[in-house]
């Protein structure tokens, strides 16, 4: 059974299945008590985004001729500067993560001491003993 729809009906059909969607996710996460219905939400709002996107690609086509653009985003290559190669490189970027990782065993050892004066019946001598006898 084909049934024939105007380019005009088809664009009001996609604009209201996109609005709904939208609208369903923002009710499902306005509700939700737990993270997996917010979980959903989220994925009806990307999908009614998508819906947007799919619906306003032909007037962005041709409002910013993205045909010269998209094919060049594929070529985009990051190329290392010919200066950092030698021992310049290796000493300025050995300092950053020397002084990085150099700081992770002091923080964890902070992070150690605190929760060991949060356990019961662990810190520091005087605090928990001295509640226990008095």
């Amino acid at each position: 059974m084909d049934v024939s729809i105007s380019g005009r009906d088809l664009r009001c059909l996609q604009l209201a299945c996109a609005g709904l969607g939208l609208l369903a996710g923002s009710i499902i996460i306005g509700v939700s008590v737990s993270s997996a219905a917010a979980a959903v939400g989220g994925i009806f709002i990307g999908a009614a985004g998508l819906g947007f996107l799919i619906l306003a690609y032909p007037f962005l086509n041709s409002r910013f001729n993205l045909d010269r653009f998209l094919p060049s985003l594929g070529n985009l290559r990051i190329h290392p500067q010919p200066g950092n190669s030698g021992e310049e490189g290796a000493s300025s970027d050995g300092g950053k993560s020397e002084g990085i990782r150099s700081h992770i065993p002091n923080t964890l050892s902070t992070v150690s001491r605190t929760l060991e004066k949060l356990k019961p019946g662990g810190g520091s001598a005087g605090g928990s003993r001295g509640m226990e006898e008095g």
